[in-house]
């Protein structure tokens, strides 16, 4: 037998936690001493401590580890429980992922910096273009908010209308504008130039978007994770030169392959003499 502080040693926990577990009925000691009260641990009993300790790791609450470990929990309620802990665990992994992009992304734009020439900045108006659209929420306009939002959005759309026979259609144009309230959401507007009429029957809108007389455009090369340096260019390149913004972006997708890195697009900025 082992002394709960060799117990503790062999199976890489804490003393403090065996006592725990002895307190909750987790994991009781094969013998206590009557006397001192020391707590006796055997061998074999290091297989359900480790049981539980891959059972905790995997998010399981210690009741929830109880349960599995008195097979009060079947094996089919067991693999689904873990099969939503799976999903759990991927989903985390992906926003964690997400989360690594977006801060490598604002670290490029402290590194970018200035380094964008001023020349690649053009002036010029926007002629008005129809489009079928639908429209989401988004929490707030930073990249991680949108693109959660309006990927799946342009995914459906493009679905909806080879379902309704609208063609040719593209390239897609992204809009935006204050979601009603107080907060910071915004309406993400996701849309496609199409040269069809507006019709009954489409479950999708159709719109026409107002030219923009003056727009400061800048083009992007890259996936949208990274438009940030070149969106805050083109907001030194305005407020240098003697303009304001009136409004939103519009977002002009030009080329847009499987690779996102190889994304070309056009950044317009509705903008007015200051």
């Amino acid at each position: 037998m082992f002394n709960i502080g060799d117990f503790a040693r062999h199976g890489r926990v804490s003393v403090r936690m065996l006592r725990h577990y002895d307190a909750i009925g987790l994991l009781r000691p094969a013998r206590v001493d009557p006397v001192s009260s020391y707590r006796f641990y055997e061998a074999g009993q290091l297989a359900r401590l480790n049981r539980i300790i891959a059972l905790k790791d995997l998010g399981f609450t210690l009741q929830q580890v109880q349960a599995v470990l008195d097979e009060q929990v079947g094996a089919e309620e067991l693999r689904g429980m873990l099969r939503l802990r799976r999903a759990e665990l991927a989903a985390a992994m992906a926003a964690d992922a997400r989360r690594l992009a977006h801060v490598e992304a604002r670290l490029r734009t402290i590194e970018s910096e200035g380094r964008m020439p001023a020349d690649d900045v053009v002036v010029k108006s926007i002629p008005a273009v129809r489009v079928a659209e639908l429209t989401g929420v988004a929490a707030s306009y930073r990249p991680e908010d949108i693109g959660p939002v309006i990927g799946p959005l342009y995914d459906e759309l493009c679905r909806r209308l080879v379902a309704a026979g609208v063609g040719p259609f593209g390239p897609g144009i992204a809009y935006y504008a204050d979601a009603p309230g107080d907060g910071e959401a915004v309406l993400v507007h996701a849309a496609m130039t199409v040269t069809v009429d507006p019709a009954a029957g489409y479950d999708f809108e159709i719109v026409d978007l107002p030219a923009i007389g003056t727009a400061a455009t800048v083009v992007h090369r890259g996936s949208m994770d990274g438009i940030m340096p070149t969106v805050q260019t083109l907001a030194r390149w305005t407020d240098g030169n003697g303009y304001r913004s009136t409004g939103y972006a519009r977002e002009l997708y030009l080329e847009c392959p499987d690779d996102r890195d190889k994304w070309v697009t056009e950044i317009q900025e509705p903008v007015t003499k200051a």
